[in-house]
């Protein structure tokens, strides 16, 4: 049974030469940078960036991340990451891809998972947030179960 994607979002990236080791190839741990600016840039989308979910209560950790490298993204190769929303009541739980974008060539795919806590007592919330599930709904693309 396929996923159900409740929205998706994505950005473009062009790799860095501060990327890329001596081979000029990304190194593996600035694949998690990627998928933290394209979750930021979704986020400020639906207007609920790290700031709002601060005034609204709650810190957001990511308590698990998956990657797998498919092929090398390379210095100036020009990327793009598509967020696919595919959790947001329990936690926030995102699948990512990133594909070159002039040959669509598949380089990484990856998730990661967030749960709201309270800042007042930090306390790990079963049910996501009243004020997360409204801003989610707000993205064009929302697609509800």
């Amino acid at each position: 049974m396929a996923k159900h994607i409740y929205c998706r979002h994505s950005i473009e990236l062009e790799v860095p030469f501060f990327d890329v080791d001596a081979m000029h190839i990304v190194w593996h741990g600035h694949y998690v940078k990627y998928l933290e600016v394209a979750r930021c840039a979704f986020l400020s989308a639906v207007g609920y960036d790290y700031n709002e979910m601060g005034r609204q209560g709650f810190s957001w950790p990511v308590v698990q991340m998956n990657l797998k490298y498919v092929k090398p993204a390379r210095f100036g190769q020009h990327i793009r990451v598509e967020v696919a929303v595919v959790e947001i009541e329990s936690c926030l739980r995102i699948d990512y891809t990133i594909t070159d974008i002039e040959s669509g060539a598949k380089l990484t795919k990856a998730s990661t998972t967030q749960v709201a806590v309270s800042l007042e007592n930090g306390e790990m919330q079963f049910q996501t947030p009243e004020s997360w599930l409204a801003a989610v709904q707000r993205h064009p693309t929302f697609q509800a179960v």
